[in-house]
């Protein structure tokens, strides 16, 4: 009897590696159920986006009963997954109809498919949406954007509690403090490491023509910052959780000027 029921998982995990097969290339390496795993040799290295997670997990709430995610590139759902564990309501968004066709099939492999929404959307396309969330998940896309800063206010005027952060960013974290004002004259500081800042790539980098920015990492706080958002935990290199900040929100008067101009040339689009 325990040969046949051993039999019958074998064929299981069969039936899995062929299905994984046929939805690849993945990205994301699940571990689905029967042990079996869609990208185990990750050319990341390591376990690839779980690593990831492991760094994060301790400053995501245990319970998220009652709150709403937004997955911002979700991929094949590795995150989505996790946090739909822990009781979140997510929206996962992807503009890669391959990437949704692994999320939607490992949502039922795993049992998550009625707690999670996917979308095939891109991020700007949120300027239609007066949705909010609760948890904004926005790890391994900015430096993907042709227009960040764009993405960024968007999602932040959607985050009510927290964002997690990822980009790719420059060495160092140096950060040079007087950046309040400076002559038009005084150009010098801009030179400084640890003047806020991003390199724009023109043709590709780490063979990606979809990476287009690497900020430093005084950029990316105080990109945050201007966003209206506040930093409050660095999990790990590159990573940074926020919370809303009402006072910042409140000095970006200029800022959300220029923002209603153009979401109201993309609603009239």
């Amino acid at each position: 009897m325990q040969a046949i029921e051993t039999g019958r998982e074998q064929q299981r995990a069969e039936e899995l590696r062929r299905q994984v097969e046929e939805l690849g290339p993945w990205f994301h390496n699940l571990h689905l159920p029967g042990g079996v795993q869609t990208v185990p040799d990750h050319f990341i290295g390591g376990d690839f986006p779980r690593f990831k997670w492991l760094e994060v997990q301790a400053c995501v709430p245990a319970d998220l009963a009652g709150w709403r995610v937004l997955d911002v590139g979700c991929n094949a759902g590795f995150y989505s997954f996790e946090l739909a564990r822990r009781g979140a309501s997510v929206v996962a968004i992807d503009s890669d109809q391959r990437y949704l066709r692994q999320a939607r099939w490992a949502a039922r492999q795993f049992g998550l498919q009625d707690r999670i929404e996917l979308r095939e959307q891109g991020v700007y396309e949120l300027a239609r949406s007066p949705e909010q969330f609760d948890l904004v998940w926005f790890m391994g896309v900015f430096y993907h954007l042709r227009y960040p800063l764009l993405a960024l206010d968007l999602l932040a005027r959607r985050t009510r509690r927290l964002m997690m952060f990822q980009t790719l960013t420059m060495p160092g974290d140096t950060v040079y403090e007087d950046t309040q004002d400076h002559p038009i004259e005084d150009r010098q500081p801009l030179l400084d490491p640890g003047w806020p800042k991003m390199a724009f790539i023109e043709h590709r980098f780490s063979h990606d023509p979809t990476n287009w920015w690497v900020p430093n990492h005084a950029g990316v706080e105080a990109m945050l910052r201007s966003a209206g958002l506040r930093v409050t935990a660095r999990p790990a290199d590159e990573i940074w959780l926020c919370e809303p900040d009402p006072t910042i929100a409140a000095e970006r008067w200029h800022t959300d000027a220029q923002l209603e101009s153009l979401l109201g040339a993309i609603g009239e689009a």
